[in-house]
């Protein structure tokens, strides 16, 4: 996966905000996230962030915060750039290692399984994908897309 770190690219936007662990709030946050839609973005690179955003949502509530006794807050941070969108997920979950995830669920896939392809969705469709572990016990998905310079 290659990331593009040029210094030239300009920071359009950036905004942070917080949902509560429910995936009622899946509409809510798709909603937010149709403000940073513009037309300099290709069409299937914002479809891939889309994706990317619904996809890492959906596992926070899922697997971060399964616990429904838990008032966590999953925090999404949105930075446009000229040039690529990144996408931060913070949740409170126990960590894991994504890169041997993904490669268990590529040992694993099956073409007829139910679930459990968000990461390796993840894996496709992003130029960058990482999972780390904050200094406030924190959690947090990058997911970055460069523009396709060619698709429109």
């Amino acid at each position: 996966m290659k990331l593009n770190n040029s210094k030239s690219s300009e920071v359009i936007t950036q905004t942070s905000l917080q949902f509560d662990t429910d995936l009622a709030q899946l509409d809510q946050v798709l909603s937010w996230f149709e403000l940073f839609n513009h037309s300099f973005i290709p069409r299937k690179d914002w479809l891939h962030c889309q994706l990317a955003l619904a996809e890492g949502f959906t596992n926070a509530v899922r697997h971060a915060h399964k616990d429904p006794n838990t008032d966590f807050k999953i925090e999404i941070k949105i930075t446009l750039f000229s040039d690529r969108l990144e996408i931060k997920i913070w949740d409170y979950g126990v960590p894991f290692d994504l890169k041997k995830q993904i490669q268990k669920l590529v040992k694993m896939q099956d073409n007829h399984s139910e679930g459990k392809r968000g990461l390796l969705i993840l894996e496709q469709i992003t130029d960058h994908l990482d999972y780390t572990r904050t200094d406030h016990n924190r959690n947090c998905l990058l997911m970055v897309k460069e523009y396709d310079k060619i698709s429109s």
